[in-house]
């Protein structure tokens, strides 16, 4: 039997299974049943590792062991499986959950921060810098900066990453939005840029950019992040960020943000049709 590799490739990745299993696995299907024999003369695999992987494909419930001699193995049909995979993800996602809810609601919470508070106050405030790759990394550190805003975030931002923060990060803004800190966003326009300005109706104000073409976040004049490149010019795997602790240059520019905000034109919601 020739299976593509990049066909076992995909199954390797989203069943979370390895070379040998994606081969014994895919020859079982292709015969719906066989013993482990054929699957590793199918499937060439070496004989002496193929009942391990039958082995482990049952406990995942890929595979049935008919008893019998010689044994036997059937294959579950393949929406089974996804079905199975499922529910098994969600059971350990579950209990993953729960263990990170003890440990936030016990002693090691407590020692956790009382390590970082200590090695915070050994650090100078200019020090507290770093660079963040991939779009993930960045927006889950915007998250933790905003959370921590006492008086402003000032974000300038492309129309396609209005669009991604008004959908991934607004109810981090809008808890914001409600302790009274004062959002506001420079943005251009662009497709489905109006979808994100409703979106995000009565937490934030938004206005329109001109000329400018830049991406960064300002949190209460004092810390700065700021993006390398043009978002639409780079994978998201690849997007950069520098983040600083500085206040005189992120006040700085803030200042500037301001004389540029006073000429910008307002982005109103529009009911939508």
């Amino acid at each position: 039997m020739i299976v593509n590799e990049e066909f076992l490739g995909k199954l390797r990745n989203y069943f979370s299974l390895n070379l040998y299993e994606v081969k014994i696995w895919t020859a079982l299907l292709s015969r719906g049943t066989a013993t482990a024999g054929e699957l590793s003369d199918i499937a060439n695999v070496p004989r002496s590792r193929s009942y391990d992987v039958l082995e482990s494909l049952e406990k995942k419930g890929f595979v049935i062991m008919k008893f019998g001699k010689p044994i036997k193995y059937y294959a579950v049909p393949p929406e089974e499986v996804i079905s199975r995979v499922k529910k098994n993800l969600r059971k350990e996602t579950e209990k993953q959950i729960k263990k990170i809810e003890n440990a936030a609601s016990g002693e090691i919470l407590k020692e956790l921060n009382m390590l970082h508070s200590q090695g915070v106050e050994l650090v100078e405030p200019p020090e507290r810098s770093g660079s963040l790759k991939g779009r993930h990394n960045l927006y889950n550190h915007f998250e933790f900066l905003m959370k921590g805003a006492e008086r402003t975030v000032t974000i300038v931002s492309t129309a396609q990453e209005l669009i991604r923060i008004s959908e991934s990060i607004k109810e981090v803004l809008e808890s914001v939005a409600k302790r009274g800190v004062k959002i506001r966003i420079a943005t251009s326009l662009g497709k489905s840029v109006q979808k994100a300005v409703n979106n995000l109706k009565g937490i934030a104000e938004i206005r329109e950019m001109k000329g400018i073409m830049a991406r960064f976040i300002v949190i209460d004049g004092r810390e700065l992040t700021f993006m390398l490149h043009n978002d639409e010019d780079v994978h998201p795997s690849f997007d950069v960020g520098i983040w600083v602790n500085t206040e005189f240059f992120a006040s700085a520019l803030e200042n500037l943000f301001e004389l540029a905000w006073r000429e910008m034109k307002p982005l109103k919601v529009k009911a939508e049709k």
